[in-house]
């Protein structure tokens, strides 16, 4: 598997030569040296959700997150890459904060890879007296313990208003879901809001009648996950163009249900069609089709039409796919990451497939000239991993943000349409994989 390699690297000074227990208040206080904060805690704790009998969530910041947890799924050989890719430097001064237990376990494989001076910090986050650093839309980013509870009628941080639908996303006919699924959740086969023969979206009308027959109306929260979440995030960025006020996609997926351990049920759930309640779309401007990216692409200064695809799509090594033949990308579009192949996002995406660190991605849109302040579309193939990093954009704040529908598939059938090939000359060095 190939990945990319960044430093993020977070300076302040360490309390003496010998490294020692510390507050976050006494970190955050002194700042002449350079150490390092391993927050090893769940990413959802990390992007904003309080930690259980806690009043407040998210991070120290400069803190890099590193789940203990992982370190159960990934191979000894991997490890080593997996802390790299987040900007651990094993030689520096180490603090850790999460948990005492997973503390312990991700210490003592720190220092079987070299690392010395690791300690703990002797303080709850939620005692810090500075603010943390939270993601701006953190809580449509569901963890799957609050989902549960959810379902079985405990009391929520940032609840639904007016009732909710659970919505399992996948391509075909229902197998999987058939066999277990998540309690309560309704299915949606992508065949239905999408059509041939470049696979964007059905027309508004369709796309109503869908809606209706999941029994979602605009005020009605929407949770999605899928076995592969770039389609309950294709669903997402198609009901915040259609005005659901409130969608929401479970961070990890089925994963992260089945990671934790959680309860199931077979055979199919069914919702009683309702009304909308207004005319779609009430948010036209998520979703970008030929003629807005090409106006994208007049104004690269200001304007971002970001690739979400592996470099060898980009460069035109491969299409991708079997059913698209043309290679190579649109011409002026920035390369935004993507994963080893068409089918993953890894650079997107933690071991335990949670979101990856908003500062990770921050820092390779920023190599390659992508930023909040423009106005920023993405696309893919056609438009499932666009749409994941999408959903991504829009948890950490960004505003001006679109997926543009057709993606590589529809630009690249009009000859008229300028595309590129090949290495780009003096591309950020985060361009090139390394073996892992």
């Amino acid at each position: 598997m190939k990945f990319m390699k960044w430093t993020l690297l977070f300076t302040a000074t360490i309390i003496s030569p010998q490294l020692m227990a510390a507050t976050f208040d006494q970190l955050a206080a002194d700042n002449n040296q350079d150490f390092q904060v391993i927050d090893c805690r769940s990413s959802n704790h990390y992007n904003g959700w309080p930690e259980a009998n806690q009043t407040r969530g998210g991070h120290f910041p400069g803190a890099i997150n590193f789940d203990a947890d992982w370190l159960s799924t990934l191979r000894p050989q991997v490890v080593r890459a997996e802390l790299e890719n987040r900007g651990i430097d094993l030689t520096k001064p180490t603090y850790l904060y999460c948990q005492p237990e997973k503390a312990d376990i991700l210490q003592s494989q720190l220092e079987a890879l070299g690392s010395k001076n690791i300690k703990s910090i002797d303080q709850s986050i939620a005692n810090y007296s500075r603010q943390l650093t939270a993601l701006e839309n953190y809580q449509q980013l569901v963890p799957a313990q609050w989902l549960n509870q959810l379902i079985n009628d405990e009391e929520v941080i940032h609840p639904p208003v007016k009732g909710f639908k659970i919505v399992e996303v996948a391509w075909g006919p229902p197998t999987k879901y058939l066999a277990a699924h998540i309690p309560s959740a309704l299915y949606l086969n992508t065949n239905t809001i999408e059509s041939e023969p470049w696979w964007n979206r059905v027309d508004d009308k369709k796309l109503e009648a869908v809606i209706r027959e999941l029994g979602v109306s605009h005020d009605t929260t929407v949770i999605l996950y899928g076995r592969d979440n770039t389609a309950a995030a294709r669903v997402a960025s198609l009901l915040m163009y259609a005005g659901v006020d409130d969608v929401r996609l479970l961070n990890g997926g089925w994963q992260s249900w089945v990671n934790a351990g959680l309860s199931t049920q077979p055979l199919r759930n069914r919702a009683e069609p309702v009304e909308f309640g207004r005319s779609i779309p009430a948010n036209p401007q998520y979703i970008v089709d030929v003629p807005q990216a090409r106006d994208i692409l007049a104004d690269p200064q200001h304007q971002s039409l970001v690739s979400i695809r592996s470099w060898a799509e980009y460069t035109g090594e491969t299409s991708g796919y079997r059913y698209i033949e043309p290679k190579g990308r649109i011409k002026g579009s920035k390369w935004g990451h993507g994963g080893s192949d068409a089918y993953h996002l890894e650079d997107f995406r933690n071991p335990d497939d949670t979101m990856m660190s908003p500062s990770i991605m921050t820092q390779f849109w920023k190599d390659w000239g992508i930023n909040a302040s423009q106005t920023v579309s993405f696309y893919c193939g056609t438009g499932w991993r666009a749409s994941e990093v999408f959903f991504y954009a829009h948890v950490m704040g960004w505003k001006d943000i679109s997926v543009y529908d057709g993606g590589w598939f529809e630009w690249s059938g009009d000859p008229s349409n300028p595309t590129e090939t090949g290495d780009i000359p003096n591309a950020p060095k985060s361009a090139f994989y390394s073996e892992k």
